[in-house]
């Protein structure tokens, strides 16, 4: 199977969907993927229109997933798709993500990866059974400084952890544009299709998995706050969480939906006994270093100082800035990879989506009784 373009195929994403258009581009970008197949919407008419504009067979533009499961299925081996992108709102990952394993099809799915910890589970199940991939799309940590970030705390750069912070700020929900025919906002504050979390599961998950990706700590416990901003809404806007680690460290988690102004504010720091370090992802090619002994660093993407571990995520020369289409590219390159036996990068996958779905339990349990601490799931395990 090395060496050549795997197929694609998707579920959702059609017409006027933000994401998929992301998936698409960044499954394109090194050339390991084509897309082959789709069943990108539930309306007929626009099911089709997005096939035509995508350039695909009419054959192979399926009006819903089961029947697209079945046709590519009965495709001979050479022909058929490798993996399925799930680019649908939260309510639909697990049947569909379960139902592409058990059909024997990879999975790339958006995040969150369910929309229960039972879903999740069970997802995880069915990979297992499946003995197929399923990776998740937490794509901040596609950054190459986020990697090159992560390598500096695991070989003991910055000594003991003590400090974890991490904010993920947006303003694009600040008014009730949700109720006002915005499409993206209504099904995300909608708890049937988005879950137990509004900001919590969309942005606050995303914060969580970079701290511990970064910091490669296990959260053991949180204190939350989770609080609805705007009148009306049914899922919480605004996140606040103080966290535990084993070791001593702590940590703060900030994330919010309403923080008027706000573009896509991730930032992440982390202190340890000797320095620490800093990386926002709006400006994504940069990453300080601090010292309690000498003067601060800055690192540049692609520059000198990079750690050769880093060197493959890189596509462009030292101020050229790639940003969050090549972030999302380095997960479907490092999922080809592992597709073809290559193993050569990791990617968020079963582990990260379990993990993310214990700490929204764990915060929306903690928020809702009168318990301070509330210990976070076993994730992996479960």
């Amino acid at each position: 199977m090395s060496g050549r373009r795997l197929r694609l195929g998707m579920a959702g994403g059609g017409e006027g969907a933000f994401i998929g258009a992301v998936h698409r581009m960044a499954a394109a970008l090194d050339g390991d993927w084509q897309l082959v197949a789709g069943a990108f919407s539930s309306d007929e008419a626009r099911n089709a229109r997005s096939g035509a504009a995508l350039g695909l067979d009419e054959a192979r533009v399926y009006p819903s997933l089961d029947l697209l499961l079945e046709r590519e299925a009965a495709l001979p081996e050479e022909e058929r798709i490798d993996a399925l992108a799930i680019v649908t709102p939260n309510h639909l990952h697990a049947p569909m993500a379960i139902a592409a394993l058990e059909a024997g099809f990879h999975v790339f799915c958006e995040k969150p990866m369910a929309i229960s910890g039972d879903e999740a589970r069970a997802i995880a199940a069915a990979a297992r059974k499946s003995g197929r991939y399923f990776a998740l799309a937490f794509t901040y940590s596609g950054y190459p400084l986020i990697e090159e970030a992560r390598v500096r705390v695991a070989r003991g750069d910055l000594g003991a952890i003590r400090l974890v912070q991490v904010e993920y700020l947006q303003g694009w929900l600040s008014q009730p544009i949700d109720t006002g025919g915005n499409k993206q906002a209504e099904w995300r504050t909608d708890p049937a299709r988005a879950g137990m979390g509004g900001c919590l599961g969309d942005i606050g998950t995303h914060a969580f998995h970079l701290a511990e990706h970064v910091s490669g700590l296990a959260a053991a416990s949180v204190s939350a706050d989770v609080a609805i901003h705007v009148a009306g809404r049914r899922l919480d806007d605004d996140v606040s969480a103080l966290l535990r680690f084993p070791g001593g460290a702590r940590g703060v988690l900030k994330a919010s939906q309403v923080a008027a102004g706000e573009e896509n504010g991730l930032r992440l720091r982390i202190h340890g006994e000797h320095g620490g370090l800093e990386w926002a992802q709006m400006e994504p090619n940069t990453l300080v270093l601090r010292w309690l002994d000498r003067p601060a660093e800055t690192l540049r993407a692609g520059g000198p100082g990079m750690q050769p571990a880093v060197a493959a995520q890189f596509r462009t020369p030292s101020g050229h800035p790639e940003g969050y289409i090549e972030a999302f590219a380095n997960l479907y390159r490092a999922f080809a990879g592992s597709i073809r036996g290559e193993g050569k990068t990791a990617h968020p996958g079963v582990a990260d989506g379990l993990r993310t779905m214990d700490f929204i339990e764990a915060v929306l349990a903690n928020a809702g009784g009168d318990r301070k601490w509330t210990d976070i799931g076993p994730g992996e395990n479960a």
